[in-house]
């Protein structure tokens, strides 16, 4: 009887793809930023049932990190340096209240689970599309963890509910200009749900930049997060403004959630890089809502606070640059430098 030949493929990996890099890459990096972050929560919590929620997201952000250097390695592909124990003072004093200690996992799981979806669908290699399949699934079962305990506590805000419609109706005018200047139709569902969500981040923006502002070392980085204060504060105030426009209630803020301390549980770099990352998803989350809405005015104020984000992701390049925090990520071949050496060698 003769041997079984295997197919090459089925006992040698695909290399992995540029996507599937980017991927894991930026993975491996936000999830050692979320480790030097729960080991300081966990050593300041002192509700129970929320310290069991952030167990569960320092379990899973370490579970992650150590399957993706598992496949960088097999790939013999360097791994992102990321973030260390250097980046985190475990021995700092308290700087958040515990309910804000759920409220930041809360978006930060949302801002997990989108991109683990978009990194699904990016993959070719199947190893990789069940690691992030699995990624969505540890984040779903940590929001849900998340939802309940969250709906005990009075600050955390619910979305608003809407009518049901009379009957099938079709739109019958654009209404431009009395959107911009005259009588506005009311906001529809996609509309509401994008303003208060925008409205949550964008406010947890100013929050958690106000918090950094009290204990960066930098100055030009203390300058930046209070700039951000001042922008992030705007923006959410005009989300807040469309939704009170019809009587909808805004999302609460959390800035009463910090505490007077100016001991420092993080590296100005882990912050920098921080407060960089959330600039880049409001720009995404913003691109998002601007499709889904219809009206004018609204379009308008997308804008606006998309602008704002631009300006504070440039202020974010500048200073991780000067500082060399900014970790570079993996390049096409420069063919033109290596052209250009290989006209010296003898």
């Amino acid at each position: 009887m003769g041997g079984i030949h295997l197919n090459s493929e089925s006992t040698e990996k695909k290399p992995l793809s540029a996507a599937e890099i980017s991927a894991l890459w930026h993975q491996h990096t936000g999830d050692s930023l979320a480790i030097c972050v729960y080991k300081y929560f966990l050593t300041i919590v002192e509700d129970k049932k929320i310290k069991a929620v952030l167990e569960f997201a320092l379990e899973s952000s370490e579970s992650h990190v150590s399957q993706i250097s598992g496949f960088l390695n097999d790939a013999h592909f360097q791994l992102p340096l990321g973030f260390t124990d250097s980046d985190v003072n475990l021995q700092a004093p308290r700087l958040f209240s515990d309910p804000f200690l759920l409220f930041y996992t809360y978006i930060m799981t949302i801002h997990g689970l989108t991109a683990y979806s978009l990194a699904l669908s990016c993959c070719e290699r199947e190893d990789l599309q069940d690691h992030f399949l699995e990624s969505i699934v540890t984040a779903k079962q940590l929001f849900q963890k998340i939802t309940v305990l969250a709906r005990t506590m009075p600050k955390f805000s619910g979305l608003p509910s809407v009518p049901s419609p009379r009957g099938v109706e079709f739109i019958q005018t654009t209404g431009i200009l009395s959107n911009l200047i005259g009588e506005k139709r009311p906001l529809d569902s996609s509309e509401i749900s994008h303003l208060m969500f925008n409205s949550k981040k964008t406010g947890f923006v100013r929050t958690l930049s106000l918090a950094f502002s009290q204990v960066v070392s930098h100055e030009d980085v203390r300058d930046f997060m209070l700039k951000n204060v001042k922008l992030a504060g705007q923006d959410a105030d005009s989300f807040d403004q469309l939704l009170r426009e019809d009587d909808l209630v805004a999302p609460q803020r959390w800035d009463d959630e910090i505490t007077d301390s100016q001991a420092s549980p993080f590296s100005d770099k882990l912050m920098m890089f921080h407060a960089a990352f959330l600039v880049n998803t409001a720009l995404s989350y913003y691109g998002a809502a601007i499709g889904a809405s219809l009206r004018s005015d609204i379009v308008l104020n997308y804008k606006r606070v998309s602008n704002h984000a631009l300006q504070a992701g440039a202020l974010c390049y500048n200073i991780m640059v000067k500082y060399g925090w900014l970790e570079q990520q993996p390049q096409a071949i420069d063919r033109k430098a290596l052209a250009q050496q290989s006209s010296f060698l003898p």
